[in-house]
């Protein structure tokens, strides 16, 4: 039970830390200085971000359906 909530709370703070990367209207560039090219589609780091996201975010949903089935 223990190790469940260990990992529940990094991915949680790998979840976090995903979402606030990644900043609404502007490429990844810009929060670290670069440039304010206009990106049709995600490339390099930004896709990686971005599935990144959705990979940590289901698995914190799983996750936490797990534990509260466990709980019961």
């Amino acid at each position: 039970m223990l190790v469940l909530q260990i990992i529940h709370v990094v991915i949680s703070i790998l979840l976090i830390t995903t979402v606030l990367l990644q900043q609404r209207g502007s490429g990844l560039g810009d929060a670290f200085g670069a440039g304010s090219e206009v990106y049709v589609s995600r490339r390099g780091a930004e896709k990686a971000l971005f599935y990144l996201t959705i990979i940590f975010g289901t698995s914190f949903f799983v996750l936490a359906v797990v534990q509260l089935a466990l709980n019961k």
